[in-house]
């Protein structure tokens, strides 16, 4: 008889687990460990939006919403990309809420690929977006961005890649794990190549309101020939510190949002009802304690910035997000070996940059989502480990 684990599909058990989780169970496991690994806010959600969920919960609203979600919170959201990147969405038919970002990931690659289609992912990148692609039926197509351009995804770099296959582009910036960004002279380069082309821009901005050095966060959806086949996906986990309330929204042009939608109503009903709500409030009211987590978090970027310099380890300045990723070549150790040694002999956990794309060797991925303290107590650690290693 066929063993159980046989019985599960190819394309899945081909699949990796996450590079990152899978190094973080075992750093769990090692008491005292100080870590720089996950991407996830140390700030409480502001006190508004936890009031807002506790009235929720108080006046018993936790019965299903519509599909795609609470029409107030829709159009909520339409004013917010409105003021924020001047786009125009229609809160009936052009906004989906979703669970998380990452739902809108894969309702989109679902939404769009075909069985063979090719979709082109610049990397380093989020973990997600090549398992998705796969599950989708379509074939990643790896763009290696560089160092040398501060991570930027080019034009050339897209035109190399391009094929009569390629269905859809990911574009996932303010970037993690580099902290790249992408300004409008960048995108507008992009949008001159892909505007005559049969090709779907999913543009994940979820680190939109993380931006830094006076750089405000552009939207391709921005550029008049680029809103048609644009879905920007975006949430609240990042910019609210609400990462356990699971909550995205997709924007785009109509069809787009219906086909997810329709993928999204057998899949998931919707998105949690009391985190619905208090997004509500996130969005009307909370625009202050945004900006004082900015700058909190731009404090932090500095400090690492320069104590991985100060030691030696060449690190371009990020301008997103909340990660650098700086080089580690100079130890003579892989990335896996660099952030296994550094787990157990300094108790510091990090992320290889293997777990973000291939050509992530060399690097690893350091989170400022924490303390100032425990940044440079982590960083004190990390030099005194390097010492050991780097080669002369």
């Amino acid at each position: 008889m066929t063993e159980i684990k046989d019985l599960i599909a190819t394309h899945i058990q081909n699949i990796p687990y996450s590079g990152i989780r899978k190094f973080f169970d075992v750093a769990n496991e090692i008491e005292g460990v100080i870590s720089l690994g996950v991407g996830e806010p140390d700030f409480e959600t502001p006190w508004a939006i936890r009031e807002r969920g506790i009235y929720t919960l108080e006046k018993c609203r936790t019965v299903y919403t519509s599909n795609a979600g609470l029409l107030e919170l829709r159009e909520e959201i339409s004013r917010y990309l409105k003021r924020k990147n001047n786009l125009d969405y229609n809160p009936k038919g052009q906004v989906l809420v979703t669970v998380g970002a990452s739902e809108g990931i894969d309702l989109a690659l679902r939404a769009v690929i075909n069985p063979g289609d090719e979709v082109l992912i610049p990397e380093p990148s989020y973990v997600s977006y090549k398992p998705c692609i796969i599950m989708a039926g379509g074939i990643p197509i790896v763009i290696t961005t560089k160092v040398e351009n501060e991570f930027r995804l080019t034009a050339e770099e897209i035109l190399e890649k391009l094929t009569d296959k390629t269905k859809a582009l990911i574009l996932p910036y303010p970037n993690n794990p580099t902290g790249a960004i992408m300004e409008k002279k960048d995108l507008e380069k992009i949008a001159d190549v892909l505007k005559d082309r049969d090709i779907v821009i999913i543009s994940d901005e979820i680190y939109s309101e993380l931006t830094y050095g006076g750089i405000k966060h552009t939207s391709i959806a921005e550029i008049d020939s680029m809103y048609n086949k644009t879905i920007v996906l975006n949430g609240f986990s990042k910019s609210y510190a609400m990462t356990g309330w699971r909550l995205g929204y997709a924007a785009g042009p109509k069809e787009l949002i219906a086909a997810m939608t329709k993928i999204h109503q057998y899949i998931i009903m919707c998105a949690p009802t009391i985190s619905q709500y208090s997004a509500i409030e996130a969005l009307r009211c909370c625009d202050d304690d945004v900006s004082k987590m900015r700058k909190e978090y731009d404090a932090r970027r500095r400090v690492m910035l320069n104590g991985f310099r100060k030691m030696g380890l060449e690190c371009f300045e990020a301008l997103g997000a909340f990660y650098l990723f700086p080089c580690i070549k100079s130890t003579g150790l892989s990335s896996d070996e660099f952030c296994e040694r550094l787990l157990y002999e300094a108790k510091v956990a990090v992320v290889p940059g293997t777990a973000l794309g291939e050509c992530g060797e060399g690097f690893i991925r350091c989170s400022y989502a924490y303390s100032i303290e425990a940044i440079q107590k982590a960083l004190q650690k990390i030099e005194a480990f390097i010492k050991k290693y780097r080669k002369e």
